[in-house]
């Protein structure tokens, strides 16, 4: 396998890293180790772990037996135990030209895949206040990688370019948010995008309940996680905050997912398994179907007796996740107190329309008797719903 010779981006990279790089330094795909080997150079650099894919490259690096510099045959992070203030990574970032394979240059089928991989695993090895020195070029999509590097919470700046005849390269100074920060400073790893929202960005990861994750070794302690953070552009005031508080009172009750904790903006919560409600209705057996809109009416009962009004109870395709074990509401951003709680009825009315995948139901005779619990809220009136629920499927 040939080793990837200094070219202009290595030539670009090489005095940023001579100027930003400190501690301990990991170089990320070191190659020719010529970014290893310049930070080796500088006073402010304790020591430099080189790794790389190519055995040839680790090879000639160990026979320089260069001060400072530890080289690693490895692929990216399988063998990095350690953390690092400084990590450098020049990747190879061409999209693949077909029939030809070069690990050295090409990133993927679209060039960015090896970045992907990259920021999926860098957070744990990186310091709390590390930098990474990552270089890329147009062709591999710049929206993308900055889309990569915001969906990990990352923050970033441009500290280098260079215009070439069919490219352009750029050097970004990346660190972590304060948010990033906070959240592994509790037990919050391997953070990634899930989705987006109205109010709020979704991610996931994993949480150590008690004893924070300082390797790459699992813990008996971990649980799936989602943050959900608050987004600047929603135009929603407080809402997070609304919705922290009215989980930790929910979760007393058996509804919603739990809560683990929460901060200026955002909130950690377990990990709820299932697909949308309607999804499962349309896919499940006619017994789990009916249990699982039971349980949904009867989580919207408990509401109802607390006067709280979850909103979207009458299309909450998103807001209710389903498996064979659980039915779970999610999103409770927009909760209130309120005289008249809408909850059962909403439901009710999602269950009403639902012709094509519940043809069994009586629409006109639930909506009958969603009325009269409407004018009691009695248990007795609530009953009479799930009574005509139960028995129109036997």
């Amino acid at each position: 396998m040939d080793i990837y010779e200094p070219r202009e981006d290595s030539y670009l990279l090489q005095p940023l890293v001579e100027k930003y790089a400190y501690g301990r330094v990991l170089d990320m795909g070191t190659g020719s180790g010529i970014q290893a080997e310049t930070a080796a150079k500088s006073p402010m650099v304790k020591e430099v772990v080189a790794i790389d894919i190519n055995e040839n490259a680790i090879s000639l690096l160990k026979e320089k037996r260069m001060p400072k510099i530890t080289p690693i045959h490895a692929d990216l992070f399988s063998s990095v135990t350690a953390k690092f203030n400084t990590i450098i990574c020049n990747p190879p970032y061409l999209p693949q030209d077909k029939g030809i394979e070069d690990p050295a240059l090409y990133g993927g089928i679209k060039g960015w895949e090896f970045s992907a991989r990259f920021f999926n695993e860098v957070s744990q090895y990186l310091a709390a206040d590390g930098v990474i020195l990552f270089l890329f070029s147009s062709v591999t999509n710049k929206e993308k990688i900055e889309e990569l590097i915001a969906n990990h919470l990352y923050e970033f700046e441009e500290i280098g370019s260079l215009k070439l005849a069919f490219e352009e390269l750029f050097v970004y100074k990346i660190a972590k948010s304060t948010l990033l920060r906070t959240l592994e400073s509790k037990g919050v790893t391997g953070i990634n995008y899930l989705t987006k929202g109205k109010r709020g960005l979704v991610y996931q990861g994993v949480y150590d309940q008690h004893t924070f994750v300082k390797s790459h070794i699992p813990s008996k302690n971990q649980v799936c996680v989602v943050v959900k953070v608050e987004r600047p552009d929603s135009g929603a005031i407080a809402r997070m905050e609304n919705e922290t508080r009215w989980l930790q009172m929910l979760n007393k009750k058996g509804i919603g997912p739990r809560y683990y904790f929460s901060g200026d903006g955002f909130v950690v919560m377990g990990f709820a398994k299932g697909v949308p409600i309607l999804e499962y209705v349309k896919n499940a057996e006619l017994k789990k179907v009916v249990r699982v809109i039971v349980s949904l009416l009867e989580q919207c009962y408990t509401l109802d007796t607390m006067n709280v009004n979850k909103e979207e109870m009458h299309h909450p395709h998103k807001h209710v996740l389903v498996d064979d074990n659980s039915v779970v509401m999610l999103d409770f951003e927009r909760c209130r107190r309120v005289d008249e709680p809408q909850n059962v009825t909403q439901c009710v009315e999602f269950v009403s329309r639902m012709k094509q995948e519940l043809s069994w139901i009586d629409a006109d005779s639930l909506r009958e008797l969603a009325k009269a619990y409407k004018s009691t809220y009695a248990r007795k009136d609530f009953e009479n719903i799930l009574h005509l629920i139960k028995n129109k499927s036997d």
